[in-house]
């Protein structure tokens, strides 16, 4: 089978290494790929956001699965150009992608099934947004309605901090002038991926993210410094109340209004006391939750991923060994502000590449012979082990080997389960 994975993140690594542990992958192409991903596959430059190049491409190099890793291509509607042109295609289509493109249309979702969520208002007119605003308690906060790389939602504790969240948004800072304004949830975060065909949901795994920049969850929201797989505050019956309260009426939904759902299905939770609550969607893998999870499933995922592209869910079965994986983050120091590219990266030659260490790169890039940072988040050390903390300490162990005095990461990576020792 040739596979052609759209991507060049901590994502994409992750999901191409996990692919080529399956015997059915014969060809892997990744565009357009980075430095670390150049080590086990072809890359390729391609605009992942043209779906007519994207279609043309994989006819020429005769491609039977395009697997879409960013929420970019999908709210573009490159999945749905794959389909019309006979291409299999793993990521839903545009219209099922707004439930992340669009944090209102997912309100409204919720509103129709009854989901529990937080309560909200939704705005493309700045004084209405400061109206609303005026009224409602803090904490509050305040969503950028797009897409927004992770980074378009503000904790706001002050009104000062509100404000100035919502003029970035209507400043147009992330994109499109429109705004949701949610009531604070309280509890514990937790991230919940299912694949779903249409119709069936599979249950695929949990992770926990550490979005802040600075230990003890302080600081400017990121794309993501690190993660864990499983996350315990996702017992059995939390899961199951997640199913059957959240996932499966809002997918029945997405049927009834003739925009099925089928892809990765990133389902945001925060906990309260066992009952959880939606706080987003995404309609793809999460990073750097992806790494965690395809140390922990391996060669498996083409397996599961081609049962979901084919409908086969139903008689899909998540194979599971009793470990733990972890992700740390390594980012350009400024990060998630300005920061510089370019600078060397050394060490990596000595890291392990196994199924109990490796170390995935985001932005990186080749410069003679040589590995830069070419992004805000670069590496992802990830480790895998019988415990959290033989594999936090596997993973920390990696980060002191890496050479990159222009780098740092969060030193308390799985704190909520392990403290801080």
């Amino acid at each position: 089978m040739n596979i052609l994975i759209l991507g060049g993140g901590g994502r994409e690594h992750a999901l191409a290494w996990a692919v080529l542990q399956n015997p059915k992958c014969d060809r892997l192409i990744v565009a357009p790929g980075n430095a670390g991903i150049a080590e086990i596959a072809e890359c390729a430059a391609l605009d992942i956001l043209d779906g007519g190049a994207v279609v043309e491409f994989a006819d020429t190099e005769n491609v039977d699965l395009v697997i879409v890793g960013p929420e970019a291509p999908l709210a573009a509607g490159v999945s749905d150009r794959l389909t019309e042109a006979g291409i299999a295609a793993f990521g839903p289509s545009q219209a099922a992608a707004r439930l992340e493109a669009s944090k209102g249309f997912t309100k409204e979702i919720c509103a129709a099934v009854d989901a529990p969520t937080a309560a909200y208002g939704r705005f493309d007119e700045l004084d209405a947004a400061r109206a609303y605003l005026a009224d409602q308690p803090l904490p509050i906060v305040i969503k950028a309605d797009g897409l927004a790389a992770g980074k378009g939602v503000t904790v706001a504790e002050t009104r000062e901090a509100a404000e100035a969240a919502l003029s970035e948004v209507f400043d147009g800072l992330h994109g499109r002038a429109e705004v949701v304004i949610e009531a604070f949830l309280r509890g514990e975060e937790a991230s919940f991926f299912c694949l779903v065909d249409g119709t069936d949901v599979l249950p695929l795994g949990t992770a926990q993210d550490h979005k802040r920049v600075g230990e003890g969850d302080t600081g400017s929201n990121t794309g993501g410094m690190g993660a864990y797989s499983p996350a315990p505050v996702m017992t059995a019956e939390v899961e199951q109340r997640a199913l059957d309260e959240i996932v499966r009426p809002t997918m029945a939904e997405m049927v009834r209004r003739g925009t099925p759902m089928r892809g990765v299905l990133f389902v945001g939770l925060m906990i309260d006391d066992g009952a959880p609550s939606l706080v987003e969607y995404n309609v793809r893998f999460g990073d750097p939750e992806c790494q965690c999870l395809m140390m922990r499933l391996g060669g498996q995922v083409l397996d599961l991923i081609m049962a979901c592209v084919e409908g086969r869910l139903a008689e899909a079965r998540v194979h599971w060994a009793d470990d733990h994986a972890i992700c740390v983050v390594m980012a350009a120091d400024g990060y998630p502000g300005a920061y510089a590219k370019g600078g060397v990266i050394g060490g990596l030659d000595a890291l392990p590449r196994d199924g109990f260490g490796i170390c995935f790169h985001a932005g990186t890039a080749m410069r003679e012979g040589q590995v830069v940072a070419a992004g805000g988040r670069v590496l992802g050390l990830t480790a895998r082990a019988d415990d959290l903390r033989t594999a936090r300490d596997r993973a920390y162990a990696m980060v002191e080997a890496v050479e990159w005095p222009d780098g740092f990461c969060r030193r308390d990576i799985g704190w909520r389960v392990l403290g801080r020792d």
